[in-house]
């Protein structure tokens, strides 16, 4: 199997130069040198064979060569919409959502969030998201690589799926006593969507004026009654939305 590498520029016929953390992973873990065969995948939807065709110190050119067909992508496409968490859990759950097929991932500070916008952004937390994305891309063998969007304040999310800036359906996982309206996912009558949003919460869950936000823009639906880990939630939800929706 041939490894894969990010190329934003990769296009068939192209020499390319790969992104610096791409150009040391090649050289300095994989130890490849020029022509040796590998894959570069553009990052939106396109993946290609290809050739090391230089490796100086400070670049590595590929050149690109004829189509790969990658790994399909979802028939449905979810954005996830998470709930920050505390310490590198956020981490774990952009690789795994990444891996199990979202083509974004939307992430909000929620009231009951152990950090603040001022904080993530001190931190670069978006920027390492991104990269961690890439790298679940590269692992699964997808050629899309999600998007990874700014921060925002929970507040905002009722409006933006008003606005159709979410797609919808949305579906928000809460408790199954947070809401009257919360209904079992296996009850949910709604037909496989093109698109859809799925919101997931914090540690903690969402506060009841958030869940009472977001009841105009969305559906409530829970997933059982035992208590699962925040950084578990958002695998669960999308396996048993896939599976719901006939994707696996």
């Amino acid at each position: 199997m041939h490894a894969r590498f990010y190329a934003p520029a990769a296009r068939g016929g192209s020499l390319v130069t790969l992104p610096v953390e791409e150009a040391q992973h090649l050289t300095r873990v994989l130890r490849l040198t020029v022509g040796d065969r590998i894959r570069v995948f553009n990052g939106r939807g396109q993946e290609f064979d290809a050739i090391v065709d230089t490796t100086a110190r400070q670049a590595v050119t590929v050149r690109v060569g004829e189509p790969h067909m990658p790994a399909p992508e979802p028939r449905i496409a979810i954005t996830l919409v998470q709930a920050v968490l505390k310490g590198d859990k956020m981490d774990d759950v952009i690789r795994d959502a990444v891996m199990l097929g979202v083509v974004a991932v939307q992430p909000v500070v929620a009231s009951r969030s152990e950090t603040s916008l001022a904080t993530l952004d001190r931190g670069h937390r978006r920027e390492r998201w991104e990269r961690i994305a890439i790298s679940s891309t590269k692992q699964c063998g997808r050629a899309v690589v999600p998007r990874i969007a700014d921060v925002v304040p929970f507040a905002h999310v009722p409006a933006a799926i008003a606005a159709l800036a979410l797609p919808g359906p949305a579906l928000m996982l809460v408790e199954p006593s947070a809401s009257a309206d919360a209904l079992a996912l296996t009850d949910l009558d709604v037909p496989p969507p093109v698109e859809a949003t799925l919101l997931v919460g914090p540690e903690g869950g969402w506060a009841t004026h958030e869940i009472s936000a977001a009841q105009s823009t969305c559906r409530f639906v829970s997933i059982g009654a035992r208590t699962l880990r925040a950084d578990a939630m958002a695998v669960v939800a999308l396996s048993a939305v896939f599976a719901m929706w006939k994707e696996f």
